[in-house]
């Protein structure tokens, strides 16, 4: 029955159509705080509902306020952030750093998401971090089998003992590893080309999606990731900051929609 549920729930963020999917990221202020484009946060959610993207990250709080303002509206998939971590405000070197669960897979479910999704960090130099990381993955994984829920893991390498996390053999030791630990699909990384994400995805028996990270110099830019998630063959790309901090969000996601279902747009430089 778990996996039944966890299939119908999948198929809601990544099967909405052919293509890889867009999942626009807008969980940040959590950890980072009101940063720009994370202002009239509603309105800004439905900007992408409009978009017709194929879901939206989203902390637990937020997702009650955005499913009432918006009840109205078709709702693209929701996917529940249900951690927190010390990552990136503390940043490398760091050697206290801390990650803990907000909430379980069963109260994401209540609040209707279609999917949750965790941390895992490594690299960081920090034993009793990591060890503690590994152990909060899997603990939600066999949760999240039990409530028939998927999950899906950032999985990351950050810390003193990496010296590039965009390395093809970082993400292939922490995308196996999630793997283990029984996700479901995976949000990493872009090792910076096609060919080499490609081996990643390939190496990878599950869902991988591609980070956008921080904000580019420009759409452009931007778009170019998106390109070349296609070209590595990843089931869709999650961007953040590259979208809610556009100057235009709505013609950043028309041109990212295109890029992902194969047509031909004029890019804005």
């Amino acid at each position: 029955m778990g996996d039944c549920g966890k299939k119908v729930r999948l198929s809601r963020i990544l099967g909405r159509s052919a293509h890889p999917a867009l999942v626009v990221a807008f969980d940040h202020a959590l950890v980072l705080g009101p940063i720009p484009g994370t202002e009239d946060p509603l309105s800004k959610i439905g900007q992408f509902v409009d978009a017709k993207v194929d879901a939206v990250l989203l902390n637990l709080g937020l997702i009650r306020q955005f499913v009432d303002a918006l009840e109205m509206r078709p709702l693209p998939g929701v996917i529940a952030r249900i951690d927190w971590t010390t990552v990136w405000s503390l940043g490398n070197g760091r050697s206290d750093l801390r990650s803990c669960l907000l909430a379980r897979p069963e109260d994401a479910l209540r609040q209707g998401a279609d999917a949750v999704l965790t941390y895992m960090v490594v690299g960081t130099g920090d034993d009793d971090f990591e060890i503690k990381e590994i152990a909060r993955t899997a603990e939600v994984a066999r949760e999240c089998e039990r409530v028939g829920i998927p999950l899906i893991v950032e999985s990351l390498a950050r810390g003193k003992n990496v010296a590039d996390y965009t390395d093809a053999k970082w993400l292939n030791l922490h995308t196996r590893m999630a793997v283990e630990l029984g996700a479901d699909a995976i949000k990493t990384d872009y090792t910076g080309d096609p060919e080499s994400m490609r081996a990643v995805v390939r190496g990878c028996p599950i869902p991988i999606l591609v980070l956008g990270g921080s904000r580019l110099a420009s759409d452009h830019d931007a778009l170019a990731i998106v390109r070349g998630a296609v070209k590595a063959g990843a089931a869709g790309v999650f961007f953040g900051r590259n979208v809610f901090q556009s100057d235009n969000i709505k013609a950043f996601l028309q041109q990212a929609r295109a890029v992902l279902d194969g047509s031909s747009v004029p890019v804005r430089q």
